[in-house]
């Protein structure tokens, strides 16, 4: 497992009966991880005196109950990168911290390269990869189809200082934009991904990753030059483990391009009992600068 380690202003503090228990900043609060089905004891004193816990419902979704008074939004750092964190009604905060693993890799990458890189960023969220990516001197197109999220993405590039970089902010269906950039005759780099579980199309029609997925990354390796640095396809769905995704990545690349393929699953160590919780995988395809993901650390 690669685990991001290199936080400061994050800390998993421990796990157990289905929550973590997390310090972003100065704010703690209690989440509901499905990955933690032990139900060891909850000896830490931050489990009762937490600022905030998501109660999931019963009907679907949950909600947040707040303990004290805490701000709509606050401010932690990566590194140089700054992100605003934001309690949303989906238990979720706007950041997956277990990606800094990624972040510290494609940043290594674009910075080792010699030559300029442009990245297409796809399912880009709120933007730390897209940020990672401006900081280490590439230009991204950052695409999204939630206008909050973009903008959400806009805001942490401010933050960040990144805002005069060369990026292209993008609100649209992610499948759509790349055929769209196909027939535009348009290339990158480096492409990232990190598609949702489920999703809906244009007319309403329920479609899985696991049967999706093949056909997305042939379609998005169709954008890549003729010199690809790295394709990086992330997942949170359990039926895609990382060696399926490796060998998707292997079997509609290494044919054309060369290269190398690696997988694993990524994740944070938990503090009170120092293991590492799994938080989803990674499939990497390199071209022409080789390193390994689970080595590669250029912060603190």
């Amino acid at each position: 497992m690669r685990t991001a380690e290199s936080w400061s202003d994050y800390r998993l503090i421990d796990a157990s009966d289905g929550m973590r228990l997390e310090r972003w900043g100065n704010i703690t609060l209690s989440r509901p991880d499905p990955q933690v089905i032990w139900k060891t004891e909850r000896k830490n004193p931050l489990w009762r005196s937490c600022d905030a816990v998501y109660h999931r419902s019963e009907h679907g979704g949950g909600s947040w109950e707040f303990r004290k008074k805490l701000p709509e939004s606050w401010k932690i750092k990566y590194g140089d990168l700054t992100f605003i964190i934001r309690p949303t009604g989906f238990k979720h905060t706007g950041l997956f911290p277990e990606q800094a693993v990624n972040w510290d890799f494609a940043e290594r990458l674009i910075k080792s390269a010699g030559r300029p890189i442009s990245v297409l960023n796809l399912f880009a969220y709120t933007g730390a990869a897209t940020l990672a990516c401006l900081e280490a001197g590439a230009s991204v197109c950052h695409v999204d189809a939630s206008k909050g999220m973009v903008q959400w993405a806009k805001e942490n590039a401010a933050a960040s200082g990144l805002s005069d970089r060369p990026v292209r902010w993008i609100v649209d269906d992610c499948l759509k934009f790349a055929e769209r950039e196909i027939r535009r005759g348009r290339k990158y780099d480096a492409i990232i991904m990190d598609p949702p579980s489920y999703g809906r199309g244009p007319q309403g029609e329920v479609w899985k990753l696991e049967d999706s997925v093949f056909d997305l990354v042939k379609t998005c390796s169709e954008l890549l030059s003729d010199k690809p640095l790295f394709f990086l396809l992330n997942s949170y769905t359990a039926g895609l483990s990382p060696s399926v995704m490796a060998y998707l990545l292997g079997a509609l690349l290494k044919p054309k391009f060369g290269g190398s393929v690696s997988a694993d699953e990524i994740g944070l160590r938990v503090d009170e009992i120092g293991m590492s919780l799994p938080a989803g995988s990674t499939a990497i395809w390199q071209g022409d600068v080789h390193y390994d993901p689970s080595e590669v650390s250029i912060r603190g």
